[in-house]
């Protein structure tokens, strides 16, 4: 029989688990500071891992693109009531609980944690005012195109067992429901007032339409059919035939059939003719809030519309510097016109783009380590966007590598229509999308493994996105923009996000029409007609999104111009990139006091 001292640990356990209080000895027998601090730390730690453990249930697809198969059987149809309520619950619960914590005896990483998930669940929490999930799809971003990527084979979820197949037919209950319950929502918002501007439901159309196919073979879907691994045994192989062939034909199809139907012939002509965020109920304080959350700043839409003016003067006066460097004689409408249309500037085919990208890629990597200490273990390669959704796609896009190594990650290039993809583009955007821009900081960031699993997989726009466009600005010394052309689309890639300050505060803030942005892009860029009207659909599909970019890598490009100003001759720009990038995504002001205590830092040393 083991004795107990009554003032020993298993005592005390005891007598915390009969509810006995011990204020009065607490009293007299003081906690060291050390030990305080400890505690507190593992209790942080404790807390936002079990956030994380909760926000991977919640959210399966989080899951799968970290490398975490445990919830690959699963889809949450994340616009229905009972979700909506879960992840509102457990947003507020834990910040409830975050008040155990005393964050004056927190340090170091533990003080720069505990800031940063307070924040962000009071973020989370000042946004379910906002009904999103009765407008919840458009053509940029939608959970119908996403999980057509996921099934075709070549996306997030694995087909590598016969499990994984497995696990994908049960997801596929998952968005028949999401679908449905889109539906539903969409009725709900117009009887509310919340409703698609009328352009964006015409270019999802063609999105859905494209996956109502006559046959299951012909689908999207079919891909992991066609692949079909070697090792499955004659009888599986027949099975999952079988059985994908049904789910496609009786689940898929249909699905996209209803949702489509649903939009063309009851929903668009109910659509709103307005396309400003602001149009809509509290549609004001929505914008405000989307601003404020995207950008992690105080600006207010009319302090980021005057910012996005400025710069637009400052880059067009750097563009006529290149026009004199190249003897283009001219005004600069006229130079964005030759750019826009020379022969020389675009590919012959669309192999001949992704291998533009490739090459590039090539050059670019092997000299990293001029600039950075700290290179990411995963590579990146590069893929066209699939056809059926092109059209509608953004130039670039990054899909992150997994976890575990098995999946690179992917700089997806849009070939679409190859004169609106011209080759003085090519490089900037290799670098933003590629290294060291959104691959190289986004697995960096990964791959921090002594960092919570929130930090390390969660983000913020300004900062990914800033730095993706400070990333740019490195070419140089990377081996790029040798030729002044390409030079200019780097400057050409700056404008446009400089651009995006001014009109999608105009969209969202200013009553501006899509024509009057449309007009506003083709007289200050050199940006094609068609680029043109997707950039400004993407506007009006994701409010406040697109400041970001300009925010963000102002911000960081402010905190390198102080530290070479305050260090001097002891500024080191590896060093300066590690301290901006070790400690994975921050909104912007954590990051800014953060580099003001490593340039004291470098001061003292």
């Amino acid at each position: 029989m083991m004795r107990t001292s009554p003032t020993g640990p298993v005592f005390l356990a005891l007598l915390l688990a009969f509810g006995v209080s011990m204020a009065s000895n607490a009293a007299t027998t003081p906690v060291p500071a050390a030990d305080a601090a400890t505690a507190e730390s593992r209790k942080l730690a404790d807390l936002v891992d079990a956030y994380f453990e909760e926000q991977l249930k919640l959210n399966p697809l989080l899951a799968t693109s970290i490398g975490d198969p445990r919830y690959n059987d699963r889809f949450e149809v994340t616009i229905s009531p009972e979700w909506r309520a879960r992840d509102e619950n457990l947003e507020r619960d834990y910040l409830e609980r975050l008040k155990s914590i005393d964050p004056t005896r927190l340090s170091g990483q533990d003080a720069l944690t505990y800031e940063i998930f307070k924040s962000a669940r009071e973020r989370e929490i000042e946004g379910f005012r906002f009904p999103g999930h009765l407008i919840p799809v458009n053509q940029f971003y939608s959970v119908p195109n996403s999980f057509a990527q996921l099934g075709s084979g070549n996306g997030l979820h694995p087909f590598k067992t016969v499990k994984d197949y497995e696990d994908f037919l049960k997801r596929v209950n998952g968005f028949v429901t999401w679908t449905d319950q889109a539906i539903v929502n969409m009725r709900e918002g117009i009887a509310k007032g919340y409703t698609l501007p009328k352009v964006l439901v015409e270019r999802t159309l063609p999105q859905l339409a494209a996956q109502i196919v006559e046959k299951p073979e012909d689908s999207l879907y079919w891909g992991p059919v066609k692949n079909l691994p070697a090792s499955f045994t004659a009888e599986e192989q027949a099975r999952l035939t079988t059985a994908y062939r049904a789910a496609i034909a009786t689940q898929v199809i249909p699905s996209y059939r209803r949702l489509h139907e649903f939009l063309q012939d009851e929903y668009l002509p109910k659509a709103r003719t307005s396309v400003g965020l602001d149009a809509l109920p509290d549609g004001k304080a929505w914008y405000e809030y989307n601003v404020r959350n995207i950008t992690t700043t105080d600006y207010t839409p009319a302090q980021i519309h005057a910012i996005g003016l400025r710069e637009v003067e400052r880059i067009h006066g750097e563009m006529r510097k290149v026009m004199q460097q190249v003897g283009f004689e001219g005004s600069l409408d006229d130079f964005f016109r030759f750019v826009n249309t020379d022969e020389q500037f675009f590919h012959p085919s669309r192999e001949a783009l992704v291998a533009g990208y490739v090459d590039i890629k090539n050059r670019v990597d092997p000299q990293l380590p001029k600039l950075f200490e700290i290179l990411p273990s995963a590579d990146y390669e590069v893929r066209a966007v699939e056809p059926f959704r092109e059209k509608s796609a953004a130039g670039g896009q990054y899909q992150a590598a997994s976890e575990d190594g098995s999946r690179p990650g992917i700089f997806y290039a849009n070939a679409y229509n190859l004169k609106a993809r011209p080759k003085w583009a090519m490089e900037s955007l290799s670098i933003h999308e590629g290294s060291p821009g959104h691959h190289f900081q986004i697995s960096i960031q990964r791959e921090q493994k002594d960092l919570p699993r929130f930090r390390r997989f969660g983000g913020y726009t300004a900062y990914s996105e800033g730095w993706a466009l400070y990333a740019e600005s490195l070419g140089p010394d990377l081996g790029v923009y040798q030729d002044p052309y390409q030079y200019f689309g780097r400057l050409e890639g700056e404008l446009f996000r400089a651009i995006r300050l001014v009109v999608d505060t105009g969209l969202h803030s200013k009553g501006w029409t899509r024509e009057q942005v449309i007009e506003y892009i083709a007289a200050n860029s050199a940006q094609s007609n068609e680029r043109r009207i997707a950039e400004t659909e993407r506007y009006i599909a994701i409010p406040g999104q697109a400041v970001a970019y300009k925010i963000g890598q102002l911000k960081i490009s402010e905190l390198r111009a102080r530290a070479e100003r305050e260090l001097g001759d002891r500024f080191d720009v590896r060093k300066f990139h590690t301290a901006v990038l070790a400690d994975a995504a921050l909104p912007l002001d954590v990051l800014e006091a953060k580099i003001e205590r490593w340039i004291a830092a470098q001061k003292g040393g």
